[in-house]
């Protein structure tokens, strides 16, 4: 029944972790219309394939016993094409300058990843240190990618606008962490647990941040129909006055 449970939830964290890797692509699909980012960050699509590279590695009979974390395979395997899909397509519409950056972070992170490999596999001799080693680094890449968004986060408060904070984003990314924690609490395994209890808070300040300004967008955005009926209401005594004074003129 535990392992049946597990397997649910696990099956459960990779519908909501595909939603939350493929969330973006509404993003760049506006980007690809514009040609141009705009004002979208690119370091939380970098610190994404971090995580997946990082978690792929470790759900790996190399690391992992046998396929115990096969789950965590399947998705994190998925969430590398697409991040580097997106960071692909950063590269292509960014300014110069963005692309100098976002292609330095992109290769430091494949840098450490890397070096994360080869001393997990012919350093270490047995699974236990390996998963030890591999998920202590993958715990920071994760708090990392859920701590990603607060730069957009600041963009929001600063701006008071939602638009470069995509709210199917933000919903995934607080469904992920909930279903992610539970799935690492069923397999005692805290190491896949723990990054989650950064990730839930964050994503409901992140909902929150969206309730509170998308509100106020269409507020601001769009003329209600009080103001217009108050115009109105302003303008007919003008109207009103000038008739009155053409009559009395005339009776004159």
């Amino acid at each position: 029944m535990g392992d049946r449970l597990r397997l649910a939830v696990g099956i459960m964290g990779n519908a909501s972790s595909l939603l939350l890797y493929a969330a973006p692509i509404l993003t760049f699909t506006r980007v690809i219309r514009k040609r141009s980012t705009e004002e979208f960050s690119c370091i939380p699509y970098i610190v994404a394939l971090s995580n997946c590279l990082l978690y792929t590695w470790y759900g790996l009979p190399v690391v992992s016993y046998k396929w115990e974390n096969f789950p965590v395979i399947t998705i994190n395997g998925l969430g590398i094409i697409l991040e580097l899909s997106f960071i692909l397509i950063y590269l292509w519409f960014a300014p110069t300058r963005g692309k100098i950056k976002a292609g330095t972070i992109t290769t430091m992170v494949m840098v450490i990843f890397t070096v994360t490999a080869i001393i997990s596999a012919f350093v270490f001799h047995d699974h236990h240190h390996r998963k030890v080693f591999v998920g202590t680094i993958g715990l920071v890449a994760s708090v990392a990618m859920y701590a990603a968004p607060l730069v957009v986060v600041k963009q929001v408060i600063m701006t008071k606008s939602v638009e470069f904070m995509p709210f199917y984003l933000s919903f995934f990314s607080f469904l992920a962490s909930v279903l992610w924690l539970a799935y690492g609490l069923l397999s005692h395994d805290l190491l896949l647990a723990s990054p989650n209890l950064v990730g839930l808070p964050l994503g409901i300040l992140q909902l929150g941040l969206y309730c509170k300004y998308r509100k106020r967008g269409i507020i601001e955005e769009e003329p209600s129909k009080w103001d217009l009926a108050h115009n109105n209401i302003q303008e007919k005594p003008k109207h009103m006055q000038l008739s009155m004074n053409e009559d009395i003129n005339g009776k004159i």
